[in-house]
């Protein structure tokens, strides 16, 4: 157990209250969000408000320059991050789909940041892998198909620079990594690679109650 047990569980009205006294009322993201949530089930794929704010202002505050997505849906979080980059920033992502990426790529535009995007559709572990070893990143976001995060991870962080940071999504699943009954793919493999960075000596790492969880890792 932790030494202090120093949190807050958010009710629903706490939640709002936080998530209003942030700066997470941007438009153009709102009417993404709103759009997205049309596709139904699915736009839970979406970062919360604050988790794009919280990325954003990660990538400016380490003055990244080079960044990477795997994982973009209707490019959410790709917008936070790409506002976040300097004039000559690059991000590059990472998707399959073209029917969710091609929503994202409308929104880039929009928000004239899409000639800081480069968009590579299909597998990201072979996208990242054909990277020559000479290709460096400043930040990096993983946010895709659980079973491949410790390959994505790896990938990205013998490219990254030192002190870049890594983010992974979704690393408490619901609350499901601690339930011991619960052995599903997704819940098994997020386990490993939480499992994995806590020993990892090339990085510092934190996990944090952010949505469904957010680890946030340092290179060192």
């Amino acid at each position: 157990m932790a030494e202090h047990l120093k949190f807050i569980a958010l009710t629903p009205k706490v939640y709002e209250y936080a998530v209003a006294h942030g700066h997470n009322g941007d438009p153009l993201r709102a009417e993404l969000a709103i759009e997205t949530a049309k596709l139904g089930r699915i736009s839970g794929m979406q970062i919360a408000a604050e988790q794009g704010t919280f990325m954003a202002i990660l990538a400016a505050s380490i003055g990244a320059r080079s960044a990477v997505e795997v994982g973009t849906f209707t490019g959410y979080s790709a917008l936070c991050v790409a506002r976040a980059l300097p004039a000559d920033g690059r991000l590059l992502c990472c998707d399959v789909n073209e029917e969710w990426t091609s929503i994202a790529r409308r929104y880039w535009e929009r928000a004239n940041v899409a000639n800081k995007i480069t968009l590579k559709l299909g597998p990201a572990a072979d996208t990242l892998k054909a990277l020559p070893a000479s290709h460096t990143f400043d930040f990096a976001f993983i946010d895709a198909d659980k079973s491949n995060y410790l390959i994505y991870y790896d990938e990205i962080l013998k490219r990254m620079r030192p002190n870049g940071l890594i983010l992974l999504d979704n690393v408490l699943w619901s609350g499901a990594v601690v339930d011991e009954s619960n052995n599903d793919e997704n819940t098994v493999a997020l386990r490993a690679v939480n499992d994995f960075i806590a020993k990892d000596t090339r990085v510092e790492a934190v996990m944090l109650g952010v949505a469904d969880g957010l680890t946030v890792v340092r290179k060192k």
